[in-house]
């Protein structure tokens, strides 16, 4: 088995629901040899370097999402497309630690047919999409910021197009301005626009507004 990672220690520590089916999901991808991290503020698993597996928690059900699930044969129809927009990932969800287990050597086989698709370096052939165009105030700031404009630029097109779309909303170039100058450190820091900062959420790592309670 893989060594494990403090920071997801802590992570599941701190996890109120699906803990014991994150844990059994833990276990079950570290004995198929992947290097543990924490990515995203999720448990990450990566093979050379390359990124696998995710962990994920939600309200109405865990996950085990693959980087290059389109790329599986799903032979039992089992994965799922995240969103609509999703060209790569998919992701497999659960109910119940019995389901994990019932299917260990079943989910044990997508890994492994994952970690060939690496190894294989066959990639993900993306459907080009319109650019994304910026608000004039956000283009200057990210001009005036060589920090920001570095900080955001590693944001992943989503979490770009969601900032994007809340600083263009308003009517007045101020509140636009405003909107900005209050979100920078966010942005810096390397959160999405949803993404909670708290750490309290239980929709990790989405905002549930937990920090209101607080």
């Amino acid at each position: 088995m893989s060594t494990t990672n403090v920071k997801v220690d802590e992570f599941l520590e701190k996890t109120q629901k699906w803990q014991k089916e994150l844990q059994l999901l833990r276990k079950l991808v570290l004995e198929c040899g992947l290097t543990e991290e924490y990515k995203w503020r999720q448990p990450c698993y990566s093979f050379q370097g390359s990124n696998i597996v995710l962990l994920g928690n939600f309200k109405d059900y865990c996950s085990l999402s693959f980087f290059k699930g389109v790329l599986l044969k799903d032979d039992y129809d089992i994965m799922v497309s995240p969103g609509k927009n999703s060209q790569s990932v998919k992701l497999i969800k659960f109910l119940s630690d019995r389901e994990i287990i019932n299917n260990e050597n079943i989910l044990k086989t997508y890994i492994y047919e994952a970690i060939e698709v690496e190894k294989l370096g066959i990639k993900v052939v993306l459907e080009e999409k319109e650019n994304l165009k910026l608000c004039s105030e956000l283009i200057e700031a990210l001009a005036a910021n060589k920090t920001l404009k570095a900080a955001f630029e590693s944001l992943t097109p989503g979490r770009q197009r969601g900032y994007n779309l809340y600083f263009s909303a308003p009517k007045q170039q101020k509140t636009k301005i405003d909107r900005i100058e209050k979100y920078t450190k966010r942005i810096i820091d390397g959160y999405g626009f949803h993404d909670c900062v708290c750490g309290h959420s239980k929709k990790m790592p989405t905002c549930d507004g937990s920090h209101k309670y607080i």
